[in-house]
């Protein structure tokens, strides 16, 4: 059995070389499409909607993200129904990021699968690897927010803005913070929701 190439060994989160050449056209290439969905007028919805899918490992009709908009590879992105982010969305994409129905991103968001070895020698090396990064349904993710690699963030949760969120997120709490901690239930005191 050959090596096993690049693209293989990032997608399955394990150390991998990203300036291999296939991975550089195919970053190129998102990069492209990302600059002609950020020059689309709001008046051309339609246009918008063929890059995103285009771009997107999946995407449906009713999702929307404000211009700029910017992803490593696009294909490991999978979008739910009723999806709306707001401007200057990041996601870096180096494994899958799928995001759940009924999702509400804040302006300036991150989410980042890509990551590197702790160990220098390691990461002089030039190798990196990420993590996936699964979000629920009903999820609304406030302004400035990051979601590091390898978090999941289950149903019906809110993540307030500027939060760091370094570990899973069970459903149905509130999470802020720098790392993020709950706070507390999303039923808990709704009046001030």
């Amino acid at each position: 059995m050959g090596d096993r190439s690049e693209k293989s060994k990032m997608l399955a989160g394990e150390l991998y070389r990203a300036l291999d050449p296939s991975l550089l056209q195919e970053r190129f290439k998102a990069r492209k499409l990302c600059r002609r969905y950020n020059a689309a007028t709001e008046d051309e919805l339609d246009l918008r909607l063929r890059i995103l899918q285009e771009l997107l490992g999946s995407v449906v009709e009713d999702v929307y993200i404000e211009p700029n908009f910017k992803c490593d590879y696009g294909y490991n992105i999978h979008l739910g129904k009723n999806f709306y982010a707001n401007f200057d969305l990041i996601i870096l994409d180096v494994c899958e990021v799928s995001i759940g129905d009924d999702c509400l991103i804040g302006p300036r968001v991150s989410l980042l699968t890509a990551t590197h070895p702790t160990d220098p020698d390691l990461r002089r090396s030039g190798q990196e690897f990420g993590r996936s990064i699964a979000i629920g349904n009903n999820v609304w993710i406030g302004g400035g927010a990051i979601i590091n690699p390898g978090v999941a963030i289950g149903d019906s949760v809110v993540v307030a803005s500027g939060a760091v969120v370094t570990k899973d997120v069970p459903d149905g709490y509130i999470v802020g913070g720098v790392p993020a901690k709950i706070i507390r239930h999303c039923t808990e005191n709704p009046r001030n929701s």
